[in-house]
């Protein structure tokens, strides 16, 4: 069987991913026989990302030993160090199903794209950089003079100011510049 290729990105998403894992498989001082290698791909089945450790071995053993167990069990070297050897193999029944689904669990973007809220990808909807500019300029307008049902009427002897709101008539805030001159001559 072929051995697995993988790229430097995934290699180094596995090796993260393997960095809590405990060693499954122990090569001894027989070395890599039969039995261990079943053991190995029962291991690859159940768990896809396993950690090896061999005993008293030399490194080039060790190297030998992981090109062997990778092109018998048609897996993946993940990471070698030390004596801990760290394979992969993606089951291909998961693979498939993630594949062929409609709905990926998880959303895929690109990063240059803004966060788009669940309810609206899941209707096939997205936002760009374009609907959001439109949606801070239509905010940002000013609005139109206010209608008959927000509008309050004037009191008795007040006035109004630039933004429609009633003032008092001797409210420090309705006086404009130079009209508290005018009120002061009016005192006197």
């Amino acid at each position: 069987m072929p051995k697995l290729d993988i790229t430097s990105k995934e290699r180094s998403a596995l090796r993260a991913a393997a960095h809590p894992l405990h060693p499954v498989v122990l090569i001894g001082d027989r070395g890599l026989s039969d039995s261990v290698l079943k053991e190995i791909d029962m291991n690859l089945n159940a768990h896809h990302l396993i950690k090896i450790r061999v005993g008293g071995q030399e490194r080039g053993v060790r190297d030998t030993m992981l090109e062997t167990i990778c092109d018998t069990l048609s897996c993946a070297p993940v990471h070698h160090l030390g004596k801990t050897l760290i394979v992969y193999r993606p089951n291909a029944k998961t693979a498939k199903t993630q594949d062929d689904s409609p709905m990926p669990t998880r959303a895929r973007r690109d990063p240059s794209q803004p966060y788009t809220p669940k309810k609206q990808a899941a209707t096939g909807g997205m936002r760009t950089r374009q609907s959001e500019k439109t949606e801070r300029a239509a905010r940002k307008t000013p609005r139109s003079a206010p209608t008959a049902a927000r509008a309050r009427p004037a009191a008795a002897g007040a006035r109004t100011t630039a933004h429609d709101i009633p003032r008092r008539a001797a409210s420090a805030l309705s006086l404009k510049a130079g009209a508290r001159r005018h009120l002061q001559h009016r005192d006197k």
